[in-house]
């Protein structure tokens, strides 16, 4: 199927790795002109360069913390000014600490919300100008199925990022009117680095192996398996794309058939 993103201009947070990068990899292998970011500048042109030489499209690198507010500013102009404009932004970020209830004081409390669900307020609300004025505009958060089914010892992550999906829900509503689509993607157990360190977490509280954990997420999967961030990233390229040109407002998991919701 031809997504009809040849020339279309993306903004991809946290993109340096994982999920990130595997979307502004997908998008540029359609054709986007792609800009993305990382906390470490390095790590996000490294990224940028291997895009760009396997694809040939333009892919664009700064440093922004995504919950650092003078950061996203600056990376959405600078990356306004070298795309002319954006017809997608992808909202992403580092997931927040691992933990039970006892374990966060306010400090963290007020950590993740910057993290998770600000950084997606003030991400959409400096790109929606530019939205405005795409003939195909679109909006993408990635979550977690905690948005369905929360996750043992990942507190922080299950309430915040059921924060971004009632937000997302209600500006799919808000921003109709301007042809713009808002969509969710909610990871599960992709094979990405956060999620192996998620397994040497456990295993560590549990006091047994990373394969043994994976193994025992694997088989409660009716796939059987982890996915790929390739698995992921077709998905979100199909959501941010013309070709999904009457899907706005949902929630689209990506969990193997995991979540029972």
């Amino acid at each position: 199927m031809d997504l009809n993103l040849t020339g279309k201009r993306a903004l991809v947070a946290a993109a340096s790795r994982g999920l990130g990068f595997g979307i502004a990899r997908a998008l540029a292998r359609e054709g986007a002109h792609v800009s993305l970011c990382s906390r470490d500048f390095q790590k996000a042109r490294t990224a940028a360069e291997h895009i760009e030489s396997e694809t040939g499209a333009p892919c664009f690198a700064y440093a922004a913390d995504m919950s650092r507010p003078e950061d996203i500013e600056a990376w959405v102009q600078a990356s306004l000014s070298e795309l002319g404009g954006t017809d997608i932004v992808v909202a992403n970020a580092g997931g927040p600490p691992a933990g039970d209830f006892d374990a966060f004081n306010d400090d963290a409390w007020q950590r993740a919300f910057e993290l998770t669900l600000m950084s997606v307020v003030r991400l959409v609300r400096a790109c929606l100008p530019a939205l405005k004025n795409s003939q195909s505009p679109a909006i993408l958060a990635v979550t977690s199925i905690s948005v369905r089914q929360p996750i043992d010892h990942l507190l922080l992550s299950n309430v915040f990022r059921s924060g971004v999906v009632a937000l997302l829900k209600t500006l799919s509503f808000e921003l109709a009117p301007f042809g713009i689509r808002v969509n969710n993607l909610a990871p599960g157990r992709i094979d990405t680095d956060r999620i192996r360190e998620l397994d040497e977490s456990l295993a560590s509280r549990e006091n047994t192996s990373a394969d043994e954990i994976r193994r025992r997420h694997a088989e409660s999967m009716p796939l059987g398996r982890y996915g790929t961030p390739e698995e992921f990233s077709r998905m979100a390229a199909f959501l941010v794309s013309p070709a999904a040109s009457y899907i706005t407002g949902q929630t689209i998991l990506v969990d193997g058939g995991f979540s029972r919701v």
